[in-house]
């Protein structure tokens, strides 16, 4: 609802008390104010004309399937859209068809024969959210002149949509669903369920325990499915990811957007009303949209492709975001107010984002790190998590390996935009995978983790990432990490071996080419013709202002050239286009050979940058990559004095001459100093079973805190630190102290 209208709405309810005359109560503000925000959506006349004059005498119209029901058909959701549109141009009296009774006439039609014949489709969600939420829409814009006995048809078709039907499952659908309820009972002026039903809706606004919080057991205990009528680890997640299903797969930018949104809709709907939400909910709101959300989208507006699931598969599925949850958002609350317009901001006025974080949703095994020019995103799994979500509805049907430590670099937003059709599914960016001569069936790709060690140690500035890997699909492990800074981010693996005898590849990016492509081997700079061949001794490469850089010179393969595919290979809706496109895409890969045991990578990112700073850069004064085997992997950037290291296991490392770091047991440390001397010290337990974290520094550290003690022994030259870490549903976040 955009600020006119709720000014209209206030001055109106004003200018009526001031007559004299009654006010209208809440419920019947409400009800106008959600009749206004349907009629916000344009029509036009020349679409409306040919709805008008194709429809059929028995209420059908031309073009649309009626037979096929299918999880993939259902082209009857067009029939239902129609009948919308064609309410909105009766009501609007901008268009030549305001209270045409033509297109009255020609609805009856359309809605006789769906009351007639109350299709069913085999995808439930047709069944109690799209249908009944198109059906409501058309009773609230013209339901009060259409004929009695259409108006009784359609209520049991709308009434699908109830806070106790089986698709309304608790940190689900059941927002949405309770959402079309509530328009209804506005509808026949049910103020009773009306209350009910908002009750509902802003109770929903809560974090819930997360399903794997119990090392992935908790997914043999809990009911999936309809069956299950508790949370059963749906909903907000502690550290403000979301997932929809009990799986622990990401839906922070599918299901977790439509989730904010219909909780939106109705704390403007019911804003300065008796039906008011709380303001608590609404803080947990903004803080799940504004570090959820938006921390899951490349400058907060476009959405990050390691965070879609089986939507890859969707024309314009990275389409960047509007502004309207963060404008809507002002409009109900003044908490964090300056970071809600500066979203809107980014995404109305084009303003250059000031945004930098480094962010982990533990429960989610999924970080993403933000910088002024850049962003960048690892998605894992474990235990704790499915890898991926399944091909519902025949979509998403290549998406096997896109959990595997997947690692996508942007800089303008639009690097991998619609390139899905023709994308390698085996050569995502930042996994390791085996190269086989094609995918398993899509009933396959969801799989459970088989590694505990998978997370990420952040201060909210800068952080490392581990994953030690185990591939759910082939008899390949690893360990792979990520090591975050201002410029750059450090890519390591180690250890990387597989049983079969076929050709193993670390994917460094995959993305639509844009522009040259620059190559340095034995300091000898050369553009890349187009096509695909295997270079050896590569310096760096550099492609669409995003430099990789190897220390060691490495053996890689490069391609720049078109490529073919559909998006029916990957999508199986009826109206998913069949017919052949070609794109220009770029392609990186360092290659393992057959069958490999024990092999490494390391590589460099550089995003927004050239190829004179590339050239400058790649002399490695700025980077240590200290050890990279699979106990210990530890990089130090000397610009920012950071150092971070992942433990496998209990272990030493030196990363100055002066300064050692042991620690005790596996996880994941960054250390930060200052004059020489340790000031800042953070870590995780990627593995979320220890309590508390040991380790020593060969620096003496005078400092205390309520959650870290710290024992100076002199006679071996070391502190002994010991850090009390998060527990319960806060377990695999991060702890900084400062010393």
């Amino acid at each position: 609802m955009k600020n006119y209208l709720k000014l209209f709405i206030l001055l109106f309810i004003g200018s009526i008390a001031y007559s004299g005359i009654s006010a209208p109560s809440d419920f019947d503000v409400i009800k106008k104010r959600v009749l206004e925000s349907l009629m916000q959506s344009s029509v036009n006349d020349s679409e409306v004309e040919i709805l008008v004059n194709s429809i059929s005498d028995n209420g059908t119209w031309p073009g649309i399937d009626y037979e096929d029901v299918s999880n993939e058909g259902f082209q009857h959701r067009n029939h239902l859209a129609n009948m919308v549109t064609l309410a909105r141009a009766y009501n609007l009296k901008t268009s030549k068809f305001h209270k045409s009774r033509k297109v009255k006439s020609v609805i009856e039609l359309a809605l006789r024969n769906w009351v007639q014949n109350d299709y069913i489709c085999e995808n439930w969600w047709h069944n109690q959210i799209g249908t009944p939420n198109n059906l409501v829409q058309l009773m609230l814009l013209i339901g009060d002149q259409l004929s009695d006995d259409l108006v009784e048809g359609a209520q049991p078709i709308i009434g699908r949509a109830h806070i106790d039907a089986p698709g309304a499952r608790p940190g689900g659908d059941r927002i949405k669903i309770a959402g079309i309820q509530a328009k209804n009972t506005l509808f026949t002026g049910d103020n009773s369920t009306f209350n009910k039903v908002i009750e509902v809706i802003e109770n929903e606004i809560k974090y819930v325990e997360w399903i794997g919080r119990n090392f992935g057991y908790t997914y043999r205990l809990h009911l999936t499915g309809f069956a299950n009528r508790s949370a059963g680890g749906r909903g907000i997640q502690y550290g403000n990811s979301f997932h929809h299903r009990a799986d622990g797969v990401n839906n922070t930018l599918s299901y977790g957007l439509g989730y904010a949104d219909a909780f939106v809709e109705w704390a403007v709907f019911t804003s300065e009303t008796k039906y008011a939400f709380a303001g608590d909910k609404l803080e947990r709101l903004v803080d799940y949209y504004l570090d959820g959300i938006c921390k899951t989208a490349i400058y907060g507006k476009y959405p990050d492709p390691g965070a879609k699931n089986r939507s890859v598969s969707r024309l314009g599925t990275l389409d960047p975001f509007n502004a309207e949850t963060a404008e809507n958002l002002l409009l109900t609350t003044g908490y964090r107010k300056k970071e809600l317009q500066e979203i809107a901001d980014i995404r109305n006025k084009g303003t250059k984002p000031t945004l930098s974080h480094a962010t982990f949703f533990w429960n989610t095994e999924h970080f993403s790190y933000q910088r002024p020019e850049w962003f960048t995103s690892v998605r894992m799994y474990s235990t704790r998590t499915h890898n991926m979500e399944q091909p519902y509805n025949s979509e998403g049907l290549l998406n096997h390996h896109r959990g595997d430590g997947a690692n996508h670099i942007s800089r303008t937003g639009d690097e991998y935009y619609d390139i899905f059709p023709v994308f390698d599914y085996q050569m995502i960016p930042g996994a390791t995978i085996m190269q086989k001569k094609e995918l398993p069936p899509p009933n396959q790709i969801q799989q459970l983790g088989e590694t505990e060690f998978a997370g990420a140690v952040t201060d909210g500035t800068y952080g490392t990432v581990a994953f030690d890997f185990k591939s759910s699909h082939d008899p390949l492990v690893a360990r792979k990490s990520w090591f975050f800074f201002d410029e750059e981010y450090v890519c390591l693996g180690a250890g990387i071996s597989c049983k079969q005898e076929l050709p193993v590849v670390t994917a460094v990016n995959q993305c639509l080419l844009r522009g040259e492509v620059v190559l340095s081997s034995e300091n000898r700079t050369t553009v890349v013709s187009r096509g695909e061949k295997d270079y050896e001794n590569i310096d760096w490469v550099l492609h669409d202002g995003i430099g990789y850089i190897f220390p060691q010179p490495a053996k890689v393969g490069l391609k720049n050239d078109a490529v073919s595919g559909s998006w029916w290979t990957i999508n199986k809706q009826s109206d998913s286009p069949k017919e052949e496109i070609s794109l220009d895409i770029f392609k990186l890969w360092v290659s393992h050979g057959l069958r490999p045991s024990d092999e490494s990578y390391q590589y460099i990112v550089v995003p927004a940058t050239t190829a004179e700073k590339v050239e400058q850069y790649s002399s490695g004064k700025n980077i240590s990559i200290l050890v990279n085997t699979p106990d210990v992997q530890a990089v130090m950037n000397h610009n920012l004095d950071i150092f971070q290291a992942v433990f496998y296991k209990g272990e030493e490392v030196e990363f100055t001459d002066e300064i050692k770091l042991a620690s005790d047991n596996p996880g994941i440390v960054m250390l930060k100093l200052s004059n020489g001397q340790v000031s800042e010290v953070s870590v995780s337990d990627p593995n979320r079973e220890l309590s508390r974290f040991n380790l020593s520094i060969s620096s003496k550290i005078n400092a205390t805190g309520n959650n870290f003690i710290a024992i100076w022994n002199e006679s071996e030259g070391e502190t002994h630190l010991s850090i009390e870490l998060p527990k319960d549903n806060y377990a695999g976040d991060s702890v900084t102290i400062k010393l």
